[in-house]
């Protein structure tokens, strides 16, 4: 066996599962950067009924990559699931389709599950175009369960990046173990897409597991290439995850301050949305989120809450992002 075998046989292998929706034109450079990996992975992309000839391209890849076609677009959550569900490795790695990683970013990703068996999840480092601003470095949550990428907007300084604050990974770029994203049932597929990994991650702390930070395993995003930036889709959709985010962890029942935080919060962000986009997108979204969480109960585990994000920190965060 020769060096370079041997270390491959070491390493524990890797299923890396890529949603898709009419992508192709981002897809071909993210398959490129999975194919330079410095550790073997399995690939497997879970086509949300494309049209713009996406397995066309999956079939015609230089390197080996599974294709599932789910005929119809299901939604992020239900994608991952499926493409999961397909393979069998005891790592599972996340990807964006406009994320193109670093030739390590792999190897360096799943390194912190060395560290202890109650890690359950890891968040890798993801820059904006240039590399000289971060996008984020996984996710903190303020007390309302709004989660924000952290230290995004910031100039790139590694020794900078420290894990206080980090709650879970964002979905663009994550390692889960397999046994923890399994044994909490993997995305709650009511959410069609945005927030899906923040309630991932809080199911998976209130079961004891635990989320680390890979700030060397690095990705570069192109913003929401897919969706289109700050599409009235995009707008709905993200409000409906809200919506049903705030019902299923009764974020207006967690106390006083919390709900008065979260309707301030939400006030000024769908006023801020009616104002720019001239319709009421994120109100019929958060509407329509909150019906869809009638019935639907979730824990907020202690300790994952920042509490030192308060309404104008909050609120500058969210401004951010618009």
């Amino acid at each position: 066996m020769t060096e370079q075998a041997a270390a491959d046989n070491a390493f524990r292998p890797l299923d890396v599962v890529i949603p898709t929706w009419n992508g192709r034109h981002l897809l071909q450079g993210c398959l490129r950067a999975l194919a330079a990996q410095t550790v073997p992975c399995s690939v497997i992309v879970v086509d949300n009924g494309s049209t713009d000839g996406t397995a066309e391209l999956v079939r015609k890849a230089s390197s080996p990559v599974r294709l599932i076609e789910l005929g119809e677009n299901l939604g992020f959550g239900p994608a991952v699931n499926r493409g999961v569900a397909a393979g069998a490795a005891p790592f599972v790695v996340l990807v964006n389709n406009d994320v193109q990683c670093d030739p390590s970013f792999l190897e360096r990703l799943v390194t912190p599950f060395d560290d202890s068996p109650e890690i359950g999840m890891v968040a890798g480092l993801l820059l904006r175009p240039r590399r000289e601003i971060v996008d984020s470095f996984g996710l903190e949550l303020d007390r309302t369960l709004a989660a924000f990428p952290r230290f995004a907007g910031e100039p790139y300084e590694p020794g900078r990046l420290d894990e206080a604050g980090l709650f879970a990974p964002s979905g663009g770029a994550a390692a889960y173990r397999r046994e923890a994203f399994e044994d909490v049932g993997g995305f709650d597929e009511r959410l069609f897409a945005y927030m899906e990994d923040v309630d991932l991650g809080l199911r998976l702390q209130a079961t004891g597991w635990r989320c680390a930070g890979a700030r060397d395993a690095i990705g570069v995003h192109e913003r929401s290439a897919t969706a289109g930036r700050r599409s009235r889709r995009q707008v709905e959709i993200a409000g409906a995850s809200r919506g049903y985010m705030l019902r299923k962890y009764g974020v207006l029942r967690l106390g006083l301050r919390s709900a008065a935080m979260a309707l301030a919060a939400e006030t000024a962000a769908v006023g801020a949305e009616t104002l720019l986009g001239r319709d009421l997108a994120a109100l019929r979204g958060r509407i329509a989120g909150w019906h869809r969480g009638a019935g639907v109960t979730g824990e907020v585990p202690d300790g994952v809450v920042d509490d030192t994000i308060g309404l104008i920190g909050s609120l500058r965060r969210r401004r951010a992002s618009l």
